[in-house]
């Protein structure tokens, strides 16, 4: 299960192996400020790109709501069920009812907190997939799973409950991301979609009686690392889940392209009798290079204190901003670029990400600088390559380079 903030990241989703997308509309979800997300009109899209790939599209509504927010929640889910939007997921119980009411199927968002057997039993009134707490163990988890089969608890659609838990992604440092502190510090909820992360910052701690002043070295004792579970997949497996949950909303079109794709593989191994130590180690160093703060297994392992993430993006490749696209020659399958910043050479490492297209990634090898063979393009020169894939002003070209 997929992260959508964008078309483009729905697009790489859907092109690199995801079953399923999530995604939220204007308001009233997590992600209400920090990922562009989709309007009202653009679900009938949504739905109907994702079902012509066979895969199901999730909206999330998963903010607490207040009685001003329940009207605007009833146009939300009506306009959902007439697009063809497969579930919703929730975690107020008046947007559970109202769902209810609408006749759309019910996800438990990990917000509802769900950490044991008869809280899960009580959600099964109305969820037909629950996403538990992030807090569990897998031990947890697996007793909940076992229950689950043993006490046949169903959902609404008579089959028992799938459970779903996030397998990578960022961690917050609240209890399921119920955190008050951007509420506090910016008057800014992040149970309203709002948060400023302002746990993502560096900080000093002050001896309020002589002045002096701590620098909390090396480590940001409020924001950890990012969740990563590919190496130990198989262990998810056994414990009983059905469905893994890649967190990203707010991330861009590359990183949901690489970590859907590495899952993917992984998951298809775990299949086939083929999940190796060798390919372990080879989907970690792909899943380092795109955007991350580092990387710990969160507290399915049964650790008790979290690891701490240290300053930036610690991606092992970096994509830079070239231009966007000027046109397509259909018959040539050639596309032309605006080179707007930075040059490009021969060899280089080219990535295309726009709305339609997903994300295609490229090397320089035979192209075009102002309808002349060239090796080398320069800010103002159009770029003109080979690609099967149309290309639209809309989409922006990026040169890829490796840190070091």
């Amino acid at each position: 299960m997929a992260p959508a903030g964008s078309f483009e990241s729905l697009q790489a989703a859907l092109d690199h192996g995801a079953d399923s997308i999530y995604f939220g509309v204007e308001q009233l979800n997590m992600r209400a400020r920090s990922s562009n997300n989709f309007t009202l009109e653009d679900m009938i899209e949504v739905a109907e790109r994702t079902h012509r790939h066979n895969a199901k599209a999730y909206l999330t509504l998963n903010t607490i709501l207040y009685d001003h927010d329940l009207p605007v929640a009833k146009r939300i889910l009506k306009m959902a069920k007439e697009a063809g939007i497969d579930a919703v997921i929730v975690s107020d119980p008046a947007a559970m009812l109202i769902a209810k009411e609408t006749g759309l199927s019910i996800h438990a968002s990990t917000q509802l907190n769900i950490t044991n057997v008869e809280a899960l039993k009580f959600h099964a009134q109305f969820v037909d997939v629950a996403v538990l707490s992030r807090e569990l163990s897998l031990r947890q988890v697996k007793h909940i799973t076992h229950e689950i089969e043993r006490q046949n608890i169903t959902g609404p659609s008579g089959k028992p409950v799938k459970i779903e838990v996030f397998v990578h992604g960022a961690l917050c440092m609240a209890i399921s991301g119920k955190c008050h502190l951007s509420l506090h510090t910016y008057n800014s909820s992040a149970n309203r979609g709002a948060c400023k992360q302002n746990c993502r910052h560096p900080y000093l701690v002050i001896d309020k009686e002589t002045g002096m002043e701590l620098e909390i070295d090396n480590e940001y004792i409020m924001s950890p690392k990012d969740l990563m579970t590919v190496d130990f997949l198989d262990q998810i497996r056994d414990a009983g889940v059905s469905i893994l949950k890649i967190e990203g909303r707010a991330r861009a079109a590359d990183y949901v392209a690489v970590t859907v794709s590495v899952y993917r593989e992984a998951a298809e191994a775990l299949e086939n009798g083929t999940y190796t130590e060798e390919k372990k180690q080879a989907w970690i160093r792909r899943l380092a290079s795109v955007y991350n703060r580092g990387f710990w297994d969160g507290y399915y392992l049964g650790r008790k204190l979290g690891e701490w993430s240290q300053p930036g993006n610690q991606a092992t490749r970096q994509k830079i901003y070239i231009g966007r696209g000027k046109k397509y020659y259909a018959k040539a399958g050639v596309g032309e670029f605006k080179i707007e910043t930075f040059g490009l050479k021969k060899g280089d490492k080219i990535m295309i990400i726009g709305p339609s297209l997903g994300i295609r990634e490229l090397q320089l090898d035979e192209f075009y600088v102002n309808d002349r063979p060239g090796t080398e393009a320069r800010k103002g020169d159009i770029l003109a390559i080979k690609i099967k894939d149309k290309i639209r002003p809309s989409d922006k070209l990026f040169k890829v380079v490796e840190n070091a």
